[in-house]
This record gives structure tokens, C-alpha cells and sequence, in this order.
């Protein structure tokens, strides 16, 4: 299936937006390259026209306007397993953050923790999936694909939009 790719600027950061007909797919990193969504899709069209919603959804949230989306997503990229991570980082609360054990807990899999960092770290939806609450067990910020200068800025501002 083909992804339709619009590029968002905010606060002079680019991401780009991807959606299928069932939904938006694939949320680039902070200044990424446009071409970050191969790991994921064969073919891209780039249409500066789609994607609107999920824009102005997005910039809602990046101004700390909006704390919640409710977006139609398309998450059939992943495996079965992949999928159940993902649905469970949607139920962390905004400014909360979980560890990687405590998200192999809440699947009942306590031993899977390498296996669900390798899930989060596969998550093609940032911010969205909010796989930036996931932080290591020790406090630290642990990985990001959108680079852990963009995670400490999505924890910073849900922090402070908090207060």
C-alpha cells in the first residue's frame, strides 16, 4: 500500500506526516530525512495537500495546546506483538512516563523486555504512540529514533504543559 507524505515545519523542526486510506501511519523524526519511511513502506507519494488534520492536530499538541489525539490510525505495519506494545504506550497518560519493564509487566511478559524495547523502538507513529514516556529503569532517557534531543523536548513540554 502507498503512503502519502506531507512535510510539517514547527518551531523551524520538520516532520513528515504519512497516511494511508485507513489512517495516518508514520510520524517522521525531529529534522529526519524524508526518506525515513522506507523501513516501513515501498512507495511514497509526497502530496503537500494531505494529511491536514492530522497537521493541526500535531501542532496542537507540539504548542501545548492539546494533550490527547483522535486521529484514525493505520498500525497494520507491525507485528501482532509490535501492535499490543503500541496499543498499550496509547494508555500512558500525558507528562507520565513508564519503563521498558513496566510495559513487559503490564503484557504479562516480564522476561519480554528486550522484546519490547526492540517494539518501541519499530513504532513508525511517534508522538502519536507516545513511545517517549518510555524511559530506562535507572531514570535515564534510553533510546529514541526521533534522537533524545526530540524525546527530552516531547518529556519537557508535557511537563510543563502539566503545571
Amino acid at each position: 500500500m502507498q503512503l502519502t507524505l506531507t512535510k510539517m515545519t514547527f518551531q523551524y523542526h520538520t516532520y513528515w506526516l504519512g497516511s494511508t486510506p485507513q489512517g495516518l501511519a508514520f510520524i517522521g523524526g525531529q529534522d529526519a530525512p524524508a526518506d525515513e519511511w522506507q523501513r516501513w513502506f515501498k512507495t511514497a507519494i509526497i502530496d503537500p495537500t494531505a494529511n491536514q488534520t492530522a497537521k493541526a492536530a500535531l501542532t496542537d499538541y507540539l504548542a501545548g495546546r492539546s494533550t490527547t489525539f483522535s486521529l484514525p490510525l493505520d498500525q497494520t505495519y507491525g507485528t501482532p506483538f509490535q501492535q499490543t506494545v503500541w496499543h498499550v504506550l496509547t494508555t500512558i497518560p500525558y507528562g507520565q512516563t513508564r519503563t521498558y519493564a513496566d510495559i513487559a509487566n503490564q503484557l504479562n511478559r516480564p522476561t519480554a523486555v528486550r522484546a519490547v524495547a526492540t517494539a518501541i523502538g519499530r513504532n513508525p507513529l511517534l508522538i502519536i504512540v507516545p513511545c517517549h514516556r518510555i524511559i530506562r529503569k535507572d531514570g535515564g532517557l534510553g533510546g529514541y529514533r526521533g534522537g533524545l534531543a526530540m524525546k527530552q523536548a516531547l518529556l519537557s513540554l508535557e511537563q510543563t504543559s502539566q503545571k
